[in-house]
């Protein structure tokens, strides 16, 4: 979708911004430029749509010269988001977000209720926000529209310069959470940049990482960047708290897991007893394998049913979130372990420990290492230091 083909910025003061920069974006994939303040990422993606020039080498997208191709017309078939949104103040929201297919030509009727559609998309109400003004919303909707604005007229390629910056951290996670939702609705091919690892790590398929002059240090997956620095300078600017990083990168798997004693809620208590064998505490289920929570030996001392002594369980993640969410679960709730439900159909699959999560993460950097899978990994036993 896009080719760098050893691309350069020079500046007539002789300053280089990007040195003979090669790479190449696939279609449908979301690669994020990093690096220092003043590495050339935006200098770089700002090549793309010719804001910025490049000096020499060739920038082709879906196979054509973008320097074949006039500015406006480039321009108009590329979303682009920035960090402060860039939002008309004169306008609605809704018309704010029709303004490309306005300039494009697009009927009145067409471009608003292409508005309207994406404004749901993004998760704004279109009958709430609509009529609004940008000064009548808040910094976290602001950036939805400027999304969905990028969005108007359907390009095939997103260029999003540093677009969560101008939030706070909490509303900058959840815009972070809604993008990843989006990403998979529209598989669009994108050039994010940020100075953010952890930003970069949570929301890149590739990482490009830059230093200063415009050198690419490492191209690579998140997994391999954090697990495998190509260079001093990667493994410095990813920090050595790396292998925490890469808890955003680890999914769950069946192969992460734990599977103690299960009861069902009718069951009795005698029975459940006997089914806990030597375990202090057993995982209830629903008849349909659904999580109903837990009981424990002492909890089922009686002649009752499971279902009159079950406790709650409010801990628990999805198989294929990632070992980041299920670690910050177990510490909301200040569990000792983390229920794994399937995705497609929320039945229980096994519970997720801290040793098991270490386990994983350990499972993790080893495949990586030796480009193997996960399951393939066979891991050595820590001696016990006592």
């Amino acid at each position: 979708m896009i080719r760098f083909d050893a691309v350069s910025k020079r500046y007539p003061d002789g300053t280089v911004a990007v040195h003979e920069l090669s790479l190449a974006v696939e279609r449908g994939e979301l690669v994020v430029l990093v690096g220092p303040s003043g590495c050339g990422k935006t200098t770089t993606m700002k090549m793309v749509n010719r804001l910025v020039e490049p000096t020499s080498g060739r920038i082709l997208v879906d196979g054509r010269d973008v320097l074949d191709v006039d500015p406006v017309r480039l321009r108009r078939g590329m979303g682009y988001v920035i960090q402060n949104v860039g939002l008309f103040p004169h306008r609605t929201i809704q018309d704010n977000v029709a303004t490309v297919p306005e300039l494009v030509g697009w009927p009145a009727e067409r471009r608003q209720q292409r508005a309207r559609e994406l404004l749901e998309l993004v998760g704004l109400d279109p009958a709430v926000h609509g009529p609004r003004y940008p000064q009548q919303l808040s910094g976290g909707q602001r950036q939805r529209v400027g999304v969905a604005r990028a969005l108007a007229v359907d390009p095939p390629l997103l260029l999003m310069d540093e677009p969560f910056s101008a939030v706070d951290p909490v509303v900058r996670g959840q815009l972070q959470d809604e993008f990843l939702r989006l990403q998979d609705e529209v598989h669009k091919t994108i050039l994010f940049v940020t100075h953010d690892i952890e930003e970069a790590v949570r929301l890149g398929d590739r990482i490009a990482v830059f230093a200063q002059g415009g050198h690419l240090q490492q191209y690579d997956s998140p997994a391999a960047v954090l697990g495998a620095p190509a260079t001093p300078f990667v493994a410095d600017f990813v920090g050595a708290d790396r292998g925490l990083k890469r808890l955003s990168v680890t999914p769950v798997t069946e192969v992460d897991l734990e599977h103690p004693p299960v009861v069902r809620l009718d069951d009795s208590l005698a029975d459940a007893v006997r089914v806990m064998g030597d375990s202090e505490w057993a995982v209830v289920l629903d008849r349909n394998g659904g999580l109903a929570g837990w009981v424990s030996r002492e909890g089922a001392a009686g002649d009752s049913v499971v279902r009159d002594r079950v406790k709650r369980m409010q801990a628990w993640v999805h198989s294929g979130d990632s070992l980041r969410r299920a670690f910050g679960e177990m510490l909301q709730w200040n569990a000792g372990w983390v229920a794994v439900l399937d995705r497609t159909n929320d039945r229980y699959v096994g519970v997720l420990t801290p040793s098991t999560l270490h386990a994983a993460l350990r499972r993790s950097v080893e495949a990586d290492t030796h480009a193997v899978a996960r399951d393939r990994v066979v891991l050595e036993t820590v001696p016990d230091p006592s």
